[in-house]
């Protein structure tokens, strides 16, 4: 009986968060911002990303907005990005358009992080969208979509950054649906006024955030995080804002390998750690609620503990999560993960374990 009811109170908590804080962001309806016309400074820095910027650098350069400057740093690449980015500067420079280049020697690199800070310094606009150099805008109105929450108050815009779809990978639909489920959680943590990250894919600050801050200084012995850390450090319920229009979303290439992409959840996950308590505790709690309910599940229909009753609440939480997870979907673009979710969900929930422990007995290093 203790297994039951400890399975019930597993299901309250899943209800509390699909229900009341991601139907926050899943049940928001759409606003129409105006467009804004102040220039703005994008960042891409780049680390050996020659046929990246080939094939994606166009599409920064075609946005639709009056002004703008593009800021690329090439991080000690020793491939052809630092030649393909003075290509274009050459070819490119107009009144409403500029390139600048900052390059970082081999002898002079301290990872993304330390790149990324010069590129910011060297901008010259105070409003800064920041991408990386395998990513695409869905639409030419990416910049003034990112831009538009910018008020005086509103100094951070939370962006979506989703990875190219493809057709009959399982391991794409496992990376798109964690990326999914990962927007649900910030954008619904922004929208109740507790903001806790952003990815460095698609987000947008003002620069004097980045200068009140101290840059990454506080977190800069972390590999990751120039963008959750970051936005975990300064972002509060008045100054954060979020943008989910379909026009300012961004693809970037899949990994598509499993051990690479793995290798990269790896680094990504060593920030969270260094969140603040409140948001360690209720991301804590809603995977644990996750691994356990799917875990009780099992336990309950295999001893038939109160099968007919556990069959039934396991229907009340699959509806829930069916009614959420849709409509966050369908706002995302993601609709083809609708029918497999829970196969996804529990895969990525295991998946998840593995890299925790993984992360406990060896620590990752890298760019």
């Amino acid at each position: 009986m203790s297994v039951f009811i400890t399975f019930c109170v597993v299901l309250i908590i899943q209800a509390y968060f699909y229900l009341y804080l991601f139907g926050k962001f899943s049940f928001l309806e759409p606003e129409k911002n105006k467009y804004n016309t102040f220039p703005v400074s994008v960042i891409i820095c780049a680390k050996n990303e020659e046929e990246n910027l080939q094939k994606f650098l166009p599409q920064i350069i075609q946005q639709d907005y009056a002004k703008f400057e593009i800021v690329l740093v090439d991080d000690a690449s020793c491939d052809k990005t630092l030649e393909i980015m003075q290509n274009f500067q050459t070819k490119l420079n107009g009144k409403n358009l500029s390139i600048q280049i900052i390059s970082i020697s081999e002898k002079d690199t301290k990872g993304k992080k330390a790149a990324l800070s010069l590129g910011i310094q060297s901008s010259n606009y105070e409003h800064l969208l920041l991408t990386d150099a395998d990513c695409i805008p869905v639409s030419r109105n990416w910049i003034s979509e990112m831009t538009s929450s910018f008020t005086k108050e509103i100094t951070i815009v939370l962006g979506y950054g989703a990875y190219r779809k493809i057709k009959k990978s399982f391991l794409n639909k496992i990376i798109r649906f964690e990326t999914l489920l990962t927007a649900i959680q910030y954008f619904s943590y922004a929208k109740i006024g507790k903001p806790y990250m952003g990815v460095g894919r698609n987000i947008a600050y003002k620069k004097k955030e980045f200068i009140k801050a101290n840059g990454f200084t506080k977190h800069s012995h972390i590999i990751s995080g120039d963008d959750d850390l970051f936005v975990n450090q300064i972002a509060t319920s008045k100054n954060t804002s979020i943008c989910a229009s379909k026009n300012s979303f961004t693809i970037s290439e899949p990994m598509v390998l499993f051990k690479n992409w793995v290798k990269q959840k790896r680094r990504h996950i060593t920030s969270s750690n260094h969140y603040n308590n409140f948001h360690k505790f209720f991301l804590g709690l809603f995977y644990l609620s996750q691994i356990l309910f799917w875990i009780l599940a099992f336990t309950l229909l295999v001893f038939k503990i109160n099968p007919v009753l556990t069959i039934s609440l396991i229907l009340l939480r699959t509806i829930i999560w069916y009614v959420v997870i849709s409509k966050t979907a369908v706002k995302l673009d993601e609709k083809d993960l609708i029918r497999f979710g829970p196969i996804y969900e529990i895969s990525i929930i295991f998946i998840q374990l593995y890299i925790f422990i993984r992360n406990i007995i060896i620590s990752p290093k890298q760019w």
